[in-house]
């Protein structure tokens, strides 16, 4: 079954969009939790494919916008709120996480006969491999983590960085979408939201503290996020397991739009190996 755009509204807070991919039998199954990255979307190129394969891997496969991604209710594809992403932050996306993922534990959705609450796996890609870290070392509920070409530290990113003075002075600043040739505004709240958090933001720390399996994936050609980060996570949680895959960029050689019914082989094997993972390590 695939129930696309849900929507978790919430007081005072933009509505989050999700989707659930799950086989609708009598079984409890392993709920998965993804998080796509910095100018992503659910949508974004093969995740329909992706989710459709942990689908038959009788697994409960959520992904979900974050609320401030830019995409909206009526369209979730895509950057129509402009206004919306500028005042994205990453405690944002952890509130964002907290509050979909207490939802789906509850029984306030028609889908919650299906998942099995003892085991709960977060996946997060890139800028979202770091939001999954620091949920997962804040959140006994989550029992395994898995990184896609995560970041290692929120400090050195693009958003975070550059010239402070003049981005304070204008109170915005913008990065080009190379795709969609939209300018991505920033608001300065984004910089003085990471220098309050700083403690809680260190993916480091984070990373130090995680007791659950934890395996993380990353592409050897990756230009956008260096393996030498994949390097420094498993450094920092010796326990965890590192899975390079060869000849793979920071998307596993995916696209968006994806028009193609399979995965790229590097993509499918990131697929593979995380779903064997996860069933591996499944609390009884």
């Amino acid at each position: 079954m695939i129930q696309k755009n849900n929507v978790l509204y919430r007081i005072n807070e933009k509505p989050i969009v999700w989707d659930a991919y799950f086989n609708n039998d009598s079984n409890k199954k392993p709920l998965v939790l993804f998080c796509h990255g910095y100018k992503g979307f659910k949508d974004w190129g093969s995740w329909n494919i992706i989710a459709d394969s942990f689908m038959h891997a009788n697994l409960f496969f959520v992904k979900f916008n974050f609320s401030h991604n830019g995409g909206t209710v009526e369209n979730p594809i895509d950057f129509p709120d402009l206004n919306a992403f500028a005042e994205n932050n990453y405690t944002r996306e952890l509130d964002d996480v907290d509050a979909l993922l207490g939802h789906l534990l509850s029984k306030n959705h028609p889908y919650s006969n299906q998942i099995d609450t003892n085991n709960i796996t977060i996946i997060g890609h890139s800028r979202g491999g770091g939001i999954a870290t620091i949920k997962t070392s804040e959140d006994n509920r989550i029992t395994q983590l898995i990184t896609w070409a995560s970041v290692s530290d929120f400090g050195k990113r693009t958003a975070t960085i550059g010239d402070l003075e003049q981005w304070k002075k204008e109170g915005v600043k913008y990065v080009l979408n190379g795709r969609t040739k939209q300018q991505m505004p920033h608001n300065y709240q984004f910089y003085e939201n990471y220098k309050l958090n700083e403690t809680r933001l260190n993916i480091q720390r984070a990373t130090k503290s995680i007791s659950v399996p934890h395996l993380i994936i990353h592409g050897k050609e990756d230009a956008s996020i260096s393996f030498s980060e994949a390097n420094a996570l498993h450094q920092w949680n010796p326990k965890s397991i590192l899975y390079a895959i060869e000849n793979a960029n920071h998307v596993f050689n995916s696209k968006h739009p994806w028009v193609s019914k399979k995965l790229p082989l590097e993509l499918q094997l990131v697929v593979d190996k995380s779903i064997s993972f996860i069933t591996q390590n499944m609390v009884s």
